[in-house]
């Protein structure tokens, strides 16, 4: 829960004039935080409770069937944030997977 709290902050304080850096040193920094303090977050379109597309709903009812929590991350709440997590993965959909620490890839990775 604190790590949502810093991403919620995270997001709010990357809003600017738009002429800034997608992947900012603090944006990767919080990435990397996340990803390696969680066993699995999903970058995803909406949230785990309501899913705005269906790629991204798939993953959740894999988790959710096979009974992993994870963490959910709407890049659709900030688009720096959500350019910045296709700079950060190299991988340029959503949902993206990260498992351990490591980008595992998308909705087709988990089928």
């Amino acid at each position: 829960e604190r790590n949502k709290k810093e991403w919620k902050h995270l997001c709010k304080a990357q809003q600017g004039d738009g002429n800034q850096q997608v992947l900012t040193p603090e944006l990767k920094s919080a990435v990397d935080r996340l990803v390696g303090e969680n066993k699995i977050v999903l970058f995803m379109k909406g949230t785990k409770m309501f899913p705005q597309c269906g790629f991204s709903n798939t993953c959740v009812q894999i988790f959710n069937q096979l009974g992993a929590p994870f963490e959910d991350i709407n890049v659709l709440e900030d688009e720096r944030i959500r350019l910045g997590m296709k700079e950060y993965s190299q991988w340029p959909t959503f949902p993206q997977v990260y498992i351990e620490g490591e980008f595992y890839g998308g909705c087709d990775i988990l089928l």
